[in-house]
């Protein structure tokens, strides 16, 4: 029992200084360097060196007292710094999977719904084109077929599925759900918890990894969003935000298309281990009739 404790307390002790304290103490160290060098003075590096030599001849840092409390409320700062960047990160994660409810995000679901019925009208009018092509036997069926292939995989940049979220990624982390009713019957969500019992632990980590990265891009665009507020005072601070922003929100998009595909695939996988646990009759592929049955044994109705 002791060395399971010794263990777990180093784990979390790593998991501490990953994601608390090693980037608040690199932002307080930034913030500290902004306020020292101004807008004016941006790349004055030598500023920055006399205020380093100016803290290390003070009296108080000869104090080993001072110095012992100094570390402590630096790590405590830092310790801070990072708890309010996680809790933004948990809010930006948040908001990028929201539902569609108030005036604005409505408006901004109804613009991504338009900008995708004209990308599926094209599509759809292109694929009408290239298939009277083939039929036809005409010389430019393969060009109209490449055509219909790009728009609709520029229908599907805009979402897999009719939006109904005001982000991207809230629609990429459902379109799993409304595609594997369509395809099978089966609610998703509802099955969820079933299918994971289900699934081998390598599909476990799969998932929980891919899930994972969705929250650590999010925590990463708080820190991007954190040093552009640094812009105040040390206007370099913006690109580097800016930067830091990009990558957070790409990684996002990467993420939750990850953990969409791999919550599909595992309803594909064993959607029909699910009907047979649950004791319907499922000698071939599962059906939307058979997995109806499963989603109305698990939504247990009266």
């Amino acid at each position: 029992m002791s060395a399971f404790l010794d263990a777990l307390g180093g784990r979390l002790a790593e998991r501490w200084l990953a994601l608390l304290a090693i980037p608040g103490l690199m932002y307080l160290v930034s913030l500290g360097a902004a306020v020292t060098l101004g807008q004016s003075r941006w790349h004055d590096a030598g500023r920055l060196r006399a205020r380093l030599d100016s803290l290390a001849t003070a009296p108080g840092a000869h104090s080993a007292g001072a110095l012992a409390v100094a570390a402590v409320a630096v790590l405590t700062g830092a310790a801070l710094t990072g708890t309010v960047a996680q809790a933004a990160g948990a809010l930006i994660e948040k908001v990028w999977l929201m539902a569609a409810r108030g005036p604005l995000t409505r408006r901004l679901s109804e613009r991504r719904l338009r900008r995708w019925g004209a990308a599926d009208a094209e599509y759809r009018a292109a694929l009408i084109a290239a298939g009277r092509a083939r039929i036809a036997g005409t010389a430019d069926a393969a060009v109209l077929t490449e055509q219909a292939e790009a728009r609709y995989a520029f229908r599907n940049r805009i979402s897999p599925v009719p939006p109904r979220h005001p982000f991207w990624t809230g629609d990429r982390i459902t379109s799993p759900d409304r595609r594997v009713r369509r395809a099978y019957g089966l609610d998703l969500t509802l099955s969820w918890p079933h299918l994971w019992l289900l699934a081998p632990d390598t599909t476990r980590t799969e998932l929980t990894t891919a899930r994972t990265a969705l929250s650590a891009a999010a925590r990463l665009t708080a820190w991007g969003l954190a040093y552009v507020a640094l812009s105040v005072w040390w206007w370099p601070a913006a690109l580097v935000g800016a930067a830091t922003v990009v990558t957070g929100v790409t990684r996002g998009r990467t993420a939750a298309a990850s953990f969409a595909e791999l919550a599909e695939a595992l309803a594909d996988l064993h959607g029909r281990d699910l009907a047979v646990a649950l004791g319907v009759e499922c000698e071939g592929r599962l059906t939307t009739t058979m997995g109806e049955e499963v989603t109305r044994l698990l939504s247990k109705p009266d």
